[in-house]
């Protein structure tokens, strides 16, 4: 027993002369490398990454963070795999035989993930693009919503009817923001064909300047509502175009401020709103 004991004791002696150098400067090496790839990394994607003068920085940052914590995590988790093979390869462990192993047992996962890969590549690909952030409005699968929470793997999407929607990014082909950068007011108001163009374009232009001077909304208007054009001459009415800019998801309180501030001035200045009305004759017999 004794013997056996002095035996295991004498082997661990020699493997630390002759290995736990070796050891100690791989895991060392590895260290140091990793935190100058992970910086590396960072830097790299911080200057790769699209800005927008229409997104806060602290978004911005965020982003930036998310891409680098995860791309930073899979090089860091490479590099030590790696470290850890080398290691293995100085206790004299046939290294070949094991990669070839996990080769084998990786392609079989493979085949049994390939949907999960698909979901986390393309929800890679979402936040590096930016193709939209938590709190955006879209439109996905025909489905429209607020984008509650988004990982590399789901979204999720919150309907105005409240229904939340687990969707697996490998499954998001097009994908529609309502919310990107900013928003558009598109609004169309019928006024009577005995109207003065000329007098609604003036009315409906002061209204657009008079919201955007508003300092309840001139911090969200980026470009005031304005009249565009005629859009259509229709049965009953002549249709006016109306449009601007605004930041993202403000386009539907503003277009309400809009059209309650055009009725009130229609109604003052006198042009008229059409409406479809039906006139009854009635015969009367002799």
């Amino acid at each position: 027993m004794n013997e056996m004991l002095a035996n295991i004791l004498h082997m661990i002696i020699v493997w630390s002369r002759d290995n736990l150098i070796t050891v100690v400067l791989i895991v060392l090496g590895t260290w140091v490398v990793s935190k100058f790839i992970k910086r590396l990394v960072a830097r790299l994607i911080r200057r790769a990454v699209p800005r927008s003068s229409f997104t806060s920085e602290a978004a911005e940052k965020k982003r930036e963070e998310t891409l680098i914590s995860i791309i930073g995590g899979f090089v860091s988790m490479f590099i030590w795999v790696v470290a850890f093979l080398m290691v293995l390869d100085s206790f004299g462990v046939p290294i070949g035989a094991l990669i070839t192993g996990a080769g084998i047992i990786g392609v079989a996962l493979g085949f049994g993930s390939q949907s999960l890969v698909k979901d986390m590549i393309n929800g890679l690909f979402i936040i590096a693009e930016n193709q939209f952030r938590i709190g955006d409005v879209v439109t996905i699968a025909d489905r429209t919503g607020t984008v509650e929470g988004l990982t590399l793997r789901t979204t999720k999407l919150r309907q105005l009817d409240g229904t939340l929607h687990y969707i697996p990014n490998g499954e998001i082909k097009v994908t529609s923001n309502e919310s990107m950068d900013f928003s558009m007011i598109d609004l169309t108001v019928d006024v009577g064909y005995n109207s003065d163009i000329d007098q609604v374009r003036e009315v409906i232009n002061q209204i657009g300047q008079d919201i955007a001077t508003d300092p309840d909304f001139t911090d969200d208007i980026i470009e005031a509502p304005y009249f565009l054009r005629v859009g259509a001459l229709a049965d009953y009415s002549i249709k006016i175009h109306i449009l601007g800019k605004v930041l993202p998801k403000k386009q539907y309180h503003i277009t309400g401020i809009l059209r309650e501030r055009i009725k009130k001035a229609f109604e003052r200045e006198g042009i008229e709103i059409p409406y479809p009305t039906n006139i009854q004759y009635s015969r009367t017999e002799k």
